[in-house]
């Protein structure tokens, strides 16, 4: 998402080059590319596909958009299998229209993550629970912290249920280095990803995630945390940002690995 401009043969050529060997991928992109065929293109190319993004919005009240919100979701489980990557993120959903309960919007979450668990398990795939910035919790994301995110997760399997650690989500929250090793001591953190906090946000807030070393986030201290917590997967960088997306793809490929190198340990 970070290069949404290339496509997916355009990013699998820049990443051989600069030297990169894992990539997180969205469903959009590979649907429209085909699923099979996207499976082959990083296989054949030697890459990781460290992530599949993205499942969730199970907030739904409605029986019959919450049986259409299970059965994407299962879909999004068999991609995730055939692409080769154990670990699909979960985007829970916002309220639904008309609803202000923020607590039953979130116990909807729990009685989806028992039917999809199970499932994902069957196919060699882990749920990573991503909790959002609270400014998304209406329309986006009603798990706005890692402390709900991780009390989702908690009532399954480690193996099922885990969460996501986002610099862009948790930085500004205090409490979010207890939560990390609490998600790290039981096993739960399946990945981790950077974005920095630039301001002022856009218009519409979604595309205002910073390059790496633009904003206010300490990068090495957030990935402290996640290896102090035993954390030892990938790193991924995510950036959702309008003006990365209208410079050339290659160019924004190559400056991202670089500030990534100097920014992490």
């Amino acid at each position: 998402m970070t290069v949404k401009q290339l496509s997916l043969p355009e990013l699998v050529d820049a990443c051989r080059d600069l030297g990169i060997g894992n990539v997180g991928l969205w469903r959009e992109p590979v649907r429209s590319y085909g699923l099979d065929a996207t499976a082959k293109l990083v296989r054949d190319a030697g890459l990781t596909v460290t992530t599949l993004c993205r499942g969730g919005f199970l907030t739904a009240i409605d029986p019959a958009e919450r049986a259409a919100a299970l059965a994407d979701n299962r879909r999004a489980v068999d991609e995730a299998a055939t692409l080769g990557t154990d670990t699909l993120v979960l985007v829970s959903g916002g309220l639904p229209a008309g609803s202000k309960d923020l607590r039953g919007a979130r116990e909807r979450i729990a009685d989806a993550l028992a039917e999809l668990g199970p499932y994902a398990e069957r196919h060699g795939v882990r749920l990573a629970v991503e909790p959002l910035h609270p400014m998304f919790a209406s329309d986006r994301c009603v798990v706005s912290t890692l402390a709900q995110a991780l009390n989702l997760a908690e009532r399954f399997p480690a193996h099922q249920v885990g969460v996501t650690v986002d610099t862009y989500h948790i930085w500004w929250d205090d409490t979010a280095p207890a939560q990390i090793a609490r998600a790290g001591a039981d096993g739960r953190i399946h990945t981790f990803q950077l974005a920095d906090w630039t301001t002022p946000l856009p218009e519409g807030v979604l595309n205002g995630r910073g390059q790496i070393g633009d904003g206010a986030i300490d990068m090495r201290e957030w990935q402290g945390y996640v290896e102090a917590a035993g954390y030892t997967g990938p790193i991924e960088v995510e950036l959702f940002n309008d003006a990365l997306w209208a410079r050339d793809g290659r160019e924004v490929l190559a400056e991202t690995a670089r500030r990534f190198v100097e920014h992490t340990a």
